[in-house]
Parts: structure tokens; C-alpha cells; sequence
């Protein structure tokens, strides 16, 4: 069995083979497939900007649904002092700027409190078929989604499958809802 550090290791090499043309191609298939859950009758949605450099999904196609669908978007800012962060809407005046780990963030705005955010789209690396899911390890996401209403639904997205073996975990890491990948919606539920 892998450990989590491997595993992160594993799948960060995985991530940087992928070609700009690949990314871009799974990315609009998770955002298509995301289309169908039945996830769109909520308000508040947090969303992750894409960090270009770790070749993450490109989140561009799921704000595009969101902001067709007339939903109010939430977007975060990381404070790596004590690994929390700080939830802002997305609007038309909000401004953006990379900070020093390469993450888009607003730079200020309207604050959104955690417990009235109703679905999450959660970044990861890897994650199992029981819907525990290995991100960075800082436990940004942990932390906020500890803060969350019970009901708030969690959805990883990720290019790859899920991990065969299982994920081991702590009691303050948090499952998934579900995950959506290129190829299959993955429910936990």
C-alpha cells in the first residue's frame, strides 16, 4: 500500500505529463459530466482557481456553468499561518492576483461565511472508492469543510480514477460526496 506522500508524489508526476491540449480535454469532460448531477437547484457554490504551474483541472468551464446558471460563485483566499482560508463572492469588481504559492485569489470583496456554502468543488491529487481523497497536505480543505453545514456536498474533481487501494486517513480528514472524473461520476453518498 502507498502512502499518502507517495501517492501525492505519484500523482503530481502523472498531472505534469499531461499535454496543455490533454488538460484542456478533460477538463470541459468533468465540467460536461458535472452537468448532469442533479447538484443545480442550490445557491452558493466555492470553487478553486486553477493553479496553472500544478496543472490542475481548469476551472474556467465550471464558473462558465455557474455563471449561466445565475449562481452565486464563491472563491478563496489561503492563509498559510494557520492553514485557513477566507471565502469571498465572485463578482464582476473582484480582482485576482496570484500570490506567493501561485494561487489565484481575490485580493478583497464581499465575505461569504462557510456554513451557508452548499456545494464545494474540491481539488486533489488522488483519491479512493470510498471517497477519501489526498490534496496537497496542508488541510486547507479539511479545516473549511469541518466549518460547513453538514448537507454542504463535496465534489473532488479529478482527471484520473480512483486509487485501488485504500486512502488511510485521520479523523479530521473529511470524504467526498462525490468525484467527478473525465470518465465517470464516482458518488460516496
Amino acid at each position: 500500500m502507498m502512502t499518502k506522500s507517495e501517492l501525492r508524489k505519484r500523482y503530481k508526476q502523472l498531472r505534469k505529463k499531461l499535454s496543455i491540449e490533454d488538460l484542456e480535454n478533460k477538463s470541459l469532460m468533468i465540467a460536461n459530466r458535472l452537468l448532469t448531477l442533479n447538484i443545480w437547484d442550490k445557491s452558493f457554490y466555492h470553487i478553486f482557481l486553477t493553479i496553472e504551474e500544478q496543472k490542475e483541472i481548469n476551472t474556467e468551464y465550471i464558473l462558465n456553468i455557474l455563471a449561466g446558471k445565475d449562481k452565486n460563485i464563491v472563491i478563496s483566499k489561503s492563509n498559510f499561518e494557520d492553514y485557513s482560508m477566507t471565502h469571498y463572492l465572485l463578482t464582476d469588481n473582484t480582482r485576482i492576483k496570484k500570490n506567493d504559492y501561485n494561487i489565484p485569489e481575490p485580493i478583497d470583496g464581499i465575505a461569504i461565511a462557510s456554513e451557508i456554502i452548499d456545494v464545494v468543488f474540491i481539488p486533489l491529487l488522488a483519491f479512493d472508492y470510498t471517497g477519501n481523497r489526498i490534496g496537497y497536505g496542508k488541510g486547507f480543505y479539511d479545516r473549511f469543510l469541518s466549518q460547513c453545514k453538514p448537507e454542504t456536498l463535496k465534489i473532488g474533481l479529478s482527471f484520473f480514477e480512483a486509487v485501488s487501494t485504500s486512502i488511510k486517513t485521520l479523523k479530521e480528514d473529511i470524504r467526498l460526496d462525490y468525484c467527478i472524473t473525465p470518465h465517470k461520476i464516482h458518488s460516496f453518498l
